[in-house]
């Protein structure tokens, strides 16, 4: 056993002398290209000295299936740093003693720059009887007496590689009879993370031995961890800066075997505006690092920070695997939609077609509203209209929310199809600002159609009553313009007057008002306009002298900015005309008659032929009222007004009352939110039994019942019922993936049942990915089996 190992120790030594040669250099220019020159690095001469160079020894309590993959790491982290290109280290010494107090080690500075022997003269002693170097074998020593075989050797690796004469003991494993016990302690308090004790027994240590020194690997060792959990902690509190410049100071860190780090690292780069070198940091991984858990988290993780044209330097690292597909494919949909989603951002963006090809495929096999919408808003920004309305009467048709019925609003505006727009938009008209105003562009070019539409009384009411509400100004001008057409002269002065009172510059409902008072007789009202618009308008001012073709007065379309997706205009849309009457020219007005807006309420009577019994459905609801006293129609709105207003009770009551509509899809809806209000109350039972009262489509009900199993989970596990917990956590991994933040739910559940292999089995999966409160969880569940009775 002792020959076998001692056999595959001095393979692996050979293997770290050959390898670090070869990558030493280009290790340590990917990191000062990470970093950059400007960096300070506090570190710098015990990074050319060689100390700072092991990997975190914090997981020594790993599973042996784990052993060969920590070997790796602590050879791959080791090697590089210690294997540096000779003329570069010698220059970095000579800088560093210009500056390094007359007393700097000098032994210490011979060790990080070993020159080559000189040919021995005849007669001396050959190299094999020269005498051994000092080395601080107490590391060594310590992983022999744990069993740490990885350890063991990536140690022996790290030795041999900094002290080339240097030869392992012939037994590794054998420990020193007379060891020392306190300094075993300390080894043992640093491999358990406890940094703070171990700093204090040093300091014991050494006030009760005068002159006794801690072994300097260990000072070494212990400075890297502390940086590294300072690091973590900067990173978690946002402070950026602090984090690069622990990174720049603990070169060390910035290895494979520290990738949580270099994660961390880039981000802070991303977050102060150094972009170029988080992509860098980010790259190095893909060019050096082999974990392929790790390799597809670092892209998953750069793709929600870098910017397109980066992220495409990142895939295009991607490695073949054995089976013929590639190492990225498991993120290449979620990759596609981030991509199609950033180009709906930035209309300039020109994104590859396999990108967009692969969005539609999976839009088309999976069938998903968000996939659609995708692809809707792209075709909507790039005015592809047909392209566009296509995908959002497919997104509307698998779920009618405010963003794909605004985009379908649009698209129709801009066919001049603005009867159909208003239609699908009144239920969402107060979703959101921007919902409100492509209502809004909606109502008005339906009323400018030419020639004018014959609409329902229902449906020119609820225009009036949200126009009158939002004091919008261009639909008010166009019902004066509609008024007119229907010979209703009285009313069409009322809107006017209303348009003029929101906006007494408007010079189109200024000069609409004029010719109606003109066709009304009311030779005052027209003289007292011509005289408040005097050289400012001269179709107004000659009203009646002069005949002037139509002019094309054109409404501007909103900007769309649903559930925040959409925060830039659309732009270049086709716009509807205006009607006016042959009339003199048009110009700017600043000023116009001081009108009163309650006869254009009145008005709303004549405009509408004929006025029904039927209340008008509320508009808002930041008022309290029994709903009971509403119509189902009515309600159904109010519901998720009070839902958007995080007051899910009388949301709850809203849709029961929108449950008794005769419309099958009113009531998928009104099950649906009133599911979602339960959800929010905390209340999983109810929550179910509204899902259950109308049919809801799939991926509704996908969404309800994950919902619903996650609310049960977390109540049973707030209320110590983590068996009845794990079994839901089963039940919902049957009809998804299991979430992160599941994942180490899961682990606490079992963690509390003193299950400790299952909870740090699940901790390590979890942990994989980067995830910081796995991470910590891992440590408490080791330390946790390690104590089992504190």
């Amino acid at each position: 056993m002792k020959l076998s190992f001692i056999l595959l120790s001095v393979a692996v030594i050979g293997t770290a002398a050959f390898v670090g040669l070869k990558n030493g250099e280009r290790i340590a220019e990917w990191r000062d290209r990470i970093l950059g020159s400007s960096e300070p690095v506090q570190n710098a001469q015990l990074m050319r000295m060689g100390r700072i160079s092991g990997p975190d020894f914090s997981s020594l309590d790993r599973k042996p299936s784990d052993q060969q993959e920590l070997a790796q790491a602590d050879q791959a982290q080791s090697e590089p740093d210690a294997q540096q290109d000779a003329k570069p280290r010698a220059e970095a010494i000579v800088d560093q003693q210009t500056t390094a107090p007359a007393d700097a080690d000098a032994s210490a500075v011979a060790q990080a720059n070993p020159q080559p022997a000189a040919p021995a003269p005849a007669g001396t002693p050959t190299q094999a009887n020269a005498q051994q170097p000092t080395v601080d074998e107490s590391a060594l020593r310590y992983f022999a007496s744990r069993g740490d075989k990885a350890r063991l050797q990536a140690e022996i690796s790290r030795l041999r590689a900094l002290y080339p004469t240097w030869t392992p003991p012939t037994d590794p494993l054998a420990v020193p009879q007379n060891r020392d016990q306190q300094l075993e302690a300390m080894w043992q308090l640093y491999s358990e993370s406890r940094y703070a004790d171990l700093r204090k027994a040093i300091a014991n240590r050494q006030a009760a031995e005068a002159g006794w020194q801690p072994p300097a690997d260990l000072l070494d060792r212990l400075s890297v961890a502390e940086a590294r959990a300072h690091l973590i902690t900067a990173s978690d509190q946002k402070q950026y800066e602090m984090v690069v410049q622990l990174g720049a100071a603990t070169p060390s860190l910035l290895t494979c075997s520290e990738v949580d780090v270099l994660w961390r690292v880039a981000e802070a780069f991303a977050h102060t505006d150094r972009l170029p070198r988080a992509r860098d940091a980010y790259v190095y991984i893909l060019k050096n690092c082999d974990n392929p858990s790790e390799r597809l988290a670092t892209v998953q993780k750069a793709s929600a920070l870098l910017p397109y044209t980066a992220m495409q330097d990142l895939v295009a690292l991607e490695r073949p695997l054995p089976n013929g597909s590639r190492e990225f494919d498991a993120i290449r949909d979620d990759l596609a939609r981030r991509f199609v989603a950033e180009a709906n951002d930035d209309p300039k963006l020109v994104i590859s077609p396999d990108y967009l090809s692969r969005v539609e495929q999976i839009a088309q096999t999976q069938g998903l509203a968000s996939d659609a919408l995708l692809l809707g808003w792209y075709s909507l920004r790039r005015e592809d209209m047909p392209t566009a309305e296509k995908w959002f009467r497919a997104a509307r048709a698998k779920e009618d929310t405010a963003s794909a019925s605004q985009g379908l609003a649009l698209t129709l505006i801009a066919r001049k199809s603005p009867q159909e727009a208003e239609d699908v938009m009144y239920r969402w008209r107060d979703a959101s600002k921007d919902a409100t105003s492509t209502y809004l562009a909606a109502t008005a070019n339906l009323l400018a159609l030419d020639p004018p539409p014959a609409l329902q009384p229902e449906i020119l009411q609820r225009i009036a009553a949200v126009v009158l509400k939002e004091s919008n100004v261009p639909t008010a001008q166009q019902f004066g313009w509609y008024a007119r057409t229907l010979k209703q002269f009285p009313t069409a002065a009322q809107w006017f007057e209303t348009a003029l009172r929101w906006k007494p510059d408007d010079e189109p409902s200024a000069y609409g008002l004029a010719i109606t008072r003109q066709q009304l007789n009311d030779k005052a009202g027209v003289t007292e306009i011509q005289r408040l618009w005097a050289g400012h308008s001269a179709r107004i001012e000659h009203l009646g002298e002069v005949e002037q073709p139509k002019q094309d007065l054109r409404i501007p379309l909103p900007r769309p900015n649903v559930d925040g997706d959409h925060t830039q205009a659309i732009e270049n849309l086709r716009r509807v005309e205006v009607r006016e009457p042959s009339t003199p020219a048009i110009y700017n007005a600043p000023q116009s008659p001081d009108v009163s807006g309650t006869a254009a309420s009145r008005s709303v009577a004549r405009v509408v032929a004929t006025r029904t019994s039927r209340p008008a459905i509320p508009q808002g609801c930041s008022t309290t009222i029994d709903p009971e006293t509403l119509a189902p129609a009515a309600a159904l709105p109010r519901g998720w007004c009070l839902m958007n207003l995080n007051r899910p009770t009388e949301a709850a009551a809203a849709f029961d009352v929108a449950l008794r509509s005769n419309v099958p899809q009113a009531r998928e809806d009104a099950a649906y939110g009133q599911s979602l209000a339960y959800l929010r109350l905390g209340l999983s039972n109810q929550a179910a039994v509204s899902a259950a009262k109308a049919p809801q489509n799939r991926q509704r009900a996908l969404e309800l019942q994950t919902a619903i199993l996650t609310n049960r989970a977390t109540n049973a596990f707030g209320t110590k019922r983590y068996r009845e917990a794990i079994l839901y956590l089963d039940q919902l991994r049957q009809i998804q993936p299991e979430r992160i933040d599941l994942m180490v739910l899961r682990g606490y559940a079992y963690l509390n049942m003193k299950r400790y292999p299952d909870a740090i089995r699940i901790f390590e999966a979890a942990a994989e990915t980067g995830n910081h409160d796995a991470i910590t969880a891992l440590s408490n569940a080791r330390e946790a089996q390690k104590y089992p009775n504190d």
